[in-house]
């Protein structure tokens, strides 16, 4: 939980604040003229929470813990640890892949909430620095529009997303042949699925949730 969860937040914190600044700029220049100035704070929130936030988390989990995971038990597979283990009686699934497993799926929605928190701010920041809104302006209709759902939904997405990563980099990991250069496949082939099935896993449940 250390190396999945508290380890990734410099990045995740990065890439959340530069989400919410690119955001609320983009919608800025979207809406302006055609919608009031101030549905921009409560614009840019739903995108981060319902979407971007979730989203941007995984594909970073995915390329610096989904491939790590893969990179690790590969290198155990292919240096015959995980044989090792096994004619001792140690059931490898349950010892390296089952903590890797719950680990991701219960910091997943913790790095969200951090990144969905810096997101809101560097738009904050973003929106009364350079697009000349007032604080009051920008935070003006978020609680009259604000649901529950949207949040619990993003979280919900987030769970799913640790999952997926986690199983991915297990199942790459565990299969790995070949040597170094099998290794070097197996953390590529593990970022390239589990960033495809993340997008995959978002659609389904963007369509079940709304």
């Amino acid at each position: 939980m250390i190396t999945i969860g508290f380890n990734s937040l410099p990045i995740v914190l990065l890439v959340g604040t530069f989400t919410g600044a690119v955001s609320v700029w983009q919608t800025n220049y979207q809406i302006e003229g055609y919608v009031p100035v101030r549905f921009l704070g409560l614009t840019t929130f739903k995108a981060v929470v319902i979407e971007l936030g979730p989203v941007l988390t995984a594909l970073m989990l995915a390329g610096r813990v989904g491939a790590s995971i893969a990179a690790e038990l590969g290198t155990m597979k292919v240096t015959e640890q995980i044989d090792a283990l096994e004619s001792l009686a140690i059931n490898s699934v349950r010892y390296l892949a089952v903590p890797r497993f719950f680990a991701t799926v219960f910091m997943m929605p913790i790095l969200v909430i951090f990144a969905n928190m810096i997101a809101i701010l560097g738009a904050w920041l973003v929106a009364i620095l350079f697009l000349g809104i007032s604080t009051q302006i920008f935070f003006s209709e978020i609680p009259h529009f604000f649901h529950v759902h949207d949040v619990m939904s993003g979280l919900l997405k987030a769970l799913f997303f640790g999952g997926a990563i986690a199983l991915v980099g297990c199942y790459i990991g565990f299969e790995t042949r070949g040597g170094a250069e099998g290794v070097g496949k197996a953390t590529i082939r593990s970022f390239v699925l589990s960033a495809v099935l993340i997008l995959v896993i978002d659609y389904i449940l963007a369509t079940m949730l709304f």
